[in-house]
């Protein structure tokens, strides 16, 4: 049976194809950005804004905390959508002169001295627009997936180390600190897990939140077609077609199982994936898709298992956990939904909670036994720890100041378009695997650039 994932896509949006990998990956930028701005005296990076839908407001949010940035200009089909711009960006100071667009094309050739491109367009536009914006020199971040179809999101990586610019994708936990904490002090560093052997994560979504996007937005028919759009639904509910997107399987999962390969530090072998329309019986994407990836690490198996469900928000929302022999951790976004739990037989954690690694949670009381119990071997229950800190910012704001840092030279990238593809690879292959109801044991040919 053919799986290729590219089959499950019927239009190729891609100016062109780039072969090769070209130069070698770069990390952090040339010195040719602070060179240019010493000229003006100033360091303000120059940027334009490509798309200015809901998560493009949602990074403009996290933007305008940073400083030092110059908005030069946005670029989104909608008009609307530019004066909602304007709104959110009034009084800033680095939107005070802003441009505005319909076309990237014509942008980018009359905007003169941009340095970066923020990429937040549907999907399917997100390999185009990128490749676009490397190609006339701009160092881009852009959102997850980075890609509808595995070439597109090739080609980036390809584009990527040609032009030798930085990409850096949306994995926004991929900067986060308790993620970052978690993983280089706790599993890596103080070995805290013992050996991992399961990972879990979950988003679910009620009926309520799944429902479509309905809106008095007005493009007309001519313009909605030439970006690729068959009419204004498509436009407000790209997520829901096949030829746009991945579904709920990218849109949500592909932020979690992110962390499957980050933490195991590898990618899986096989992916067994089941999927159905419960509920929207007239969509073309799956509405609950669940899976099981396998891995081998070097501490040995580990299968990761994880849903997203359109039924119920019933469960703790979002979260990804790593169960190990001496520990398991629970971790999220919010930090409420983040713990670590101390198997009894483990070594003692007292001197991480003295040196601060940890904080120690109060033993939630022993419910009594109960009259209809019957006997079985049953484990003590495990100590409970916070994990410490936060860091008060909105969710994508470290990522967008890691991009930020690298443009100037002043750090490196923490997910950059190889290390993002090596990691989304697997997962253009779940809605295949649904499809076909069977297991894809993975090649070189499935995951490699």
């Amino acid at each position: 049976m053919n799986t290729d994932p590219s089959n499950f896509s019927r239009r190729d949006f891609l100016s062109k194809s780039l072969a090769g990998a070209g130069a070698g990956l770069v990390l952090g930028a040339p010195s040719l950005l602070r060179a240019a701005n010493q000229s003006t005296g100033s360091d303000a990076i120059h940027i334009a804004l490509i798309g200015f839908g809901k998560q493009g407001g949602v990074l403009f949010d996290c933007l305008k905390n940073i400083p030092g940035l110059h908005f030069q200009a946005v670029c989104d089909i909608a008009k609307t959508r530019q004066d909602g711009f304007r709104s959110s960006s009034r009084g800033h100071p680095g939107a005070s002169s802003t441009n505005f667009y319909t076309d990237i094309d014509d942008m980018l050739s009359k905007e003169k001295g941009l340095d970066a491109a923020i990429v937040a367009t549907p999907d399917f536009w997100h390999s185009p627009h990128t490749v676009k914006c490397l190609e006339a020199g701009l160092h881009v971040y852009c959102e997850k997936m980075m890609s509808n179809t595995i070439e597109g999101a090739r080609a980036m990586v390809h584009a990527m180390e040609k032009s030798g610019k930085l990409c850096q994708i949306g994995h926004q936990r991929r900067s986060n600190p308790r993620y970052r904490y978690t993983l280089n002090k706790l599993i890596n560093g103080q070995k805290i897990c013992g050996q991992i052997v399961n990972a879990n994560a979950q988003w679910n979504r009620s009926l309520k939140a799944s429902q479509g996007i309905s809106s008095k937005i007005k493009i007309s028919d001519n313009v909605l077609k030439q970006y690729g759009f068959k009419d204004i639904d498509q436009f407000l509910n790209w997520r829901l077609y096949r030829d746009l997107s991945g579904g709920p399987i990218s849109d949500l999962g592909a932020h979690q199982i992110d962390i499957f390969n980050w933490f195991l530090g590898t990618a899986p072998k096989r992916v067994y994936a089941s999927g159905g329309r419960s509920h929207f019986k007239e969509r073309e994407h799956f509405d609950n898709v669940m899976c099981i990836f396998d891995y081998d690490t070097p501490q040995g198996e580990v299968r990761a298992f994880y849903q997203v469900l359109t039924t119920t928000s019933y469960g703790g929302g979002f979260h990804e956990s790593f169960m190990g022999t001496e520990a398991s951790i629970k971790i999220s976004e919010i930090a409420a939904s983040s713990a670590i739990y101390r198997e009894d037989a483990a070594p003692s954690w007292d001197g991480l909670v003295d040196k601060g690694y940890l904080i120690r949670k109060p033993a939630p009381p022993k419910p009594a036994p109960s009259a209809d119990a019957v006997a079985s071997y049953e484990s003590a229950a495990p100590e409970i720890f916070d994990l410490p800190g936060g860091f008060g910012k909105p969710a994508h704001q470290p990522h967008l100041e890691n991009f930020f840092d690298a443009v100037r030279g002043n750090g490196k990238l923490n997910c950059d378009a190889r290390h993002a593809f090596e990691s989304e690879a697997p997962i253009f292959w779940v809605n295949p695997s649904a499809l076909s109801q069977q297991p894809i044991d993975f090649t070189s040919e499935h995951l490699s650039v």
